[in-house]
């Protein structure tokens, strides 16, 4: 088999396919790391705890395959039969993110990383984990050349085995192609000719390259392909963007080549999805890889105990309900304590287990699976807790996870395939974060930490967006946030005006509209292909050693941080200028009305206190305020409407202290309690508690 199936971009027409009809509760299964047998023991006490779903066999090749060529099956069929006859789903996995100790021995140089050392815990809530290092050993997972010839054939081999054999069972409702898959960015000899047959088939002659990349500068005019040179020691930005492109194909086609051999077995009622690590992936295309799966899941974890709070869940599932705009899967979370080692063990306080649950369904998530069952008493995750601690006896969580079960299996055909309808949208490009990687402008401050700092501000506020990529359709949208749009198409920044012009507002980051979509800085007056609609240019920037304060309207107290762009407005209006004898005669943030809309551009990074309230503002100007700002920061809500067209509205208390609320909707009855509530009345929420309240 040659390796270049893996680099021909998958678009597969998606069957009709049976989704989940209510929200699934359950763990994923290890049998085969119990100390002893307890098959028919796990499986009553996860029908006693209300489990509808388990995850199988992800990590299982040298289970499936203990010898080349040779298969054994009957150790999962007694586990699927178990499931089957308790009433308990599954999804099974593909098991090649671990390959077997005998195809290491054959092919050693099928694995190209190994761990590196343990960094230190830099948040004390949260665990730190090695990253990967070349040259290749055995023992970490995920250490493979995904292109490798070998490699590509035995997995073939291995996934088609699986899938043949266990398609019919009567258990299985969807497969799940790896886990958490990401490129290793290793310039290997065959990836590097594969990424020359990318270019060459992408752009045509190295001379356009010379040209878009600007490769005279230090002399490095290319004349050839032969002479082409690889990734290591390159510093030139538009090579290493298109090298991070191209990083991120290998794995869309990587997961659209395990789907399209799945897709050809499988029944037609069953699915097919893949699970992304928790956040935002920026070493992956989340939306290109989307398409070839019927469901999207994901895999987040969060901080517990003083820290648990909404926002690190709902970053990841607006991010993934947004890649096909449907409800998702949460394949894993946590249930007890994470980590691997016992550096940040917190395990969650009473009642935080079942927040954390609906939490996950309030953002649309259709599924909610623990990592895992059972805590492993070897191993690297050995501190990873599950649901049974090591003793494997029913304990405080299990106590708790019974309880969302029990609900669960009543209410979640009445909360399944929630639907959003979000008037605001954050755009997110990937190509702006690598770009702003090559070339930072702080070691503190980042392109992820202004997205995040827009998405805490939407989250204060009580509002829900979407994201929204260059390519997707922003229609739908009455407010655009835009992080640092640094490097981007004329096309995009067109777009980006126009989406103005119609009637939208986009409150846009500094560093925006200043490079192409190569890296290559414009020749034009920045902001570029934005200065019409934002009506500022500048031609000057500084940054700032220290914070300086503001002078706004919009804030009794504001200050600036990191950057300056010396703005000088043409049509726009100064919304807040420097407290600063020097920076003073330059706006710091200005509003441009252009067409129907309005285009706020922030020419510094603002504290996070004038972020809230620039988003406020706009927020009262597109007619989206609401109660929902009055709340206090305990208590978030969340949204949605059924398919049956019933309005939900999830109350959830981040605290350890009671909240009483004044309800401001329709007359609803809380799916939990069962109490009715009218408009306008007091809603009690215990510690850690939540009401789901569905509107007559």
């Amino acid at each position: 088999m040659k390796t270049t199936i893996i680099l021909i971009l998958l678009a597969l027409p998606l069957a009709a396919q049976t989704l989940p009809d209510t929200v699934l509760y359950g763990a994923s299964y290890y049998h085969e790391y119990m100390p002893e047998e307890r098959l028919e023991k796990d499986v009553a006490l996860m029908q006693k705890a209300g489990f509808t779903v388990v995850r199988l066999g992800e990590s299982t090749w040298s289970s499936w395959e203990p010898r080349d060529g040779e298969f054994e099956f009957a150790w999962m069929d007694r586990i699927l039969d178990a499931f089957h006859k308790a009433g308990i789903r599954v999804i099974m996995g593909t098991p090649t993110y671990s390959i077997p100790p005998w195809l290491a021995k054959k092919n050693p140089d099928i694995l190209v990383t190994r761990l590196g050392a343990f960094p230190p815990l830099y948040d004390h809530y949260m665990p730190s984990y090695p990253g990967f290092q070349p040259p290749g050993a055995y023992g970490p997972r995920q250490n493979m050349d995904l292109t490798h010839p070998e490699y590509v054939r035995h997995a073939e081999r291995v996934i088609r085995a699986v899938v043949k054999h266990t398609r019919n069972h009567p258990a299985i409702i969807g497969f799940q192609v790896d886990n958490e898959t990401g490129p290793n960015g290793l310039p290997l000899p065959n990836v590097q000719q594969q990424f020359n047959d990318y270019l060459k088939e992408k752009y045509g002659t190295p001379q356009v390259l010379n040209k878009l990349w600007g490769l005279a500068y230090w002399g490095q005019l290319v004349q050839s392909w032969d002479e082409f040179p690889a990734r290591d020691g390159i510093l030139n930005p538009g090579y290493k963007l298109e090298w991070e492109r191209f990083q991120a194909r290998i794995v869309t086609n990587f997961l659209g080549w395990q789907a399209k051999i799945v897709r050809e077995l499988k029944r037609p009622d069953q699915f097919v999805t893949h699970n992304f690590v928790g956040g935002i992936r920026t070493n992956l295309d989340q939306w290109a890889i989307a398409r070839d799966l019927d469901i999207v899941a994901v895999n987040p974890y969060h901080a517990w105990q003083d820290r648990f709070d909404a926002q690190a869940i709902w970053q990841s599932g607006d991010l993934n309900r947004s890649l096909k705009n449907a409800s998702y899967l949460v394949t894993e979370t946590n249930a007890q304590t994470i980590g691997w080692d016992s550096r940040a063990q917190y395990p969650p306080y009473d009642g935080q287990l079942r927040l954390a649950a609906y939490t996950h369904a309030a953002a649309g998530a259709n599924m909610v699976a623990y990592w895992h069952w059972h805590s492993l008493h070897y191993g690297q995750e050995t501190y990873w807790r599950g649901v049974l601690s090591h003793d494997l006896e029913p304990n405080r969580a299990y106590a708790e996870v019974s309880k969302i079960g029990q609900e669960l299996r009543k209410i979640g055909p009445q909360i399944a395939n929630l639907r959003k309808n979000n008037a605001v949208a954050i755009l997110y490009s990937s190509d702006s974060y690598h770009a702003l990687q090559f070339m930072p402008f702080s070691d503190r401050v980042s392109y992820m930490s202004i997205l995040g700092q827009m998405y805490g501000s939407l989250y204060r506020l009580n509002i829900e967006p979407d994201f929204v990529t260059p390519d997707s359709d922003w229609s739908a949208y009455k407010i655009l946030l835009v992080p640092p749009l640094y490097s981007a198409s004329d096309q995009t920044l067109h777009k980006l005006a126009r989406f103005v012009e119609l009637g939208g507002r986009a409150v846009v980051s500094f560093k925006s509209g200043f490079a192409n979509e190569h890296s290559t800085v414009r020749h034009q007056m920045a902001p570029g292909p934005l200065r019409k609609a934002a009506g500022v240019r500048y031609q000057e920037f500084s940054n700032l050693a220290q914070s300086v304060p503001l002078k706004t309207a919009l804030a009794k107290e504001a200050s600036a941080s990191v950057w300056a762009e010396l703005l000088i407005p043409e049509t726009a209006e100064t919304i807040a200028t420097y407290d600063h004898p020097f920076f003073s005669k330059f706006p710091a943030v200005t509003r441009n009305r252009h067409g129907q809309g309005r285009l706020t551009y922030l020419g510094t990074h603002v504290s996070d206190n004038f972020m809230d309230s620039i988003l406020t503002a706009e927020l009262k100007a597109a007619d989206l305020a609401s109660p929902d700002q009055s709340l206090p920061l305990a208590v978030r809500v969340r949204h949605g409407r059924t398919p049956q067209g019933k309005l939900l509205h999830y109350y959830l208390n981040f605290s350890g202290e009671s909240r009483t609320i004044t309800y401001p909707y329709g007359a609803a009855m809380d799916l939990l309690s069962g109490r009715a509530a009218a408009k306008g009345a007091s809603l009690a929420l215990g510690p850690w508690d939540l009401a789901i309240l569905a509107e007559n």
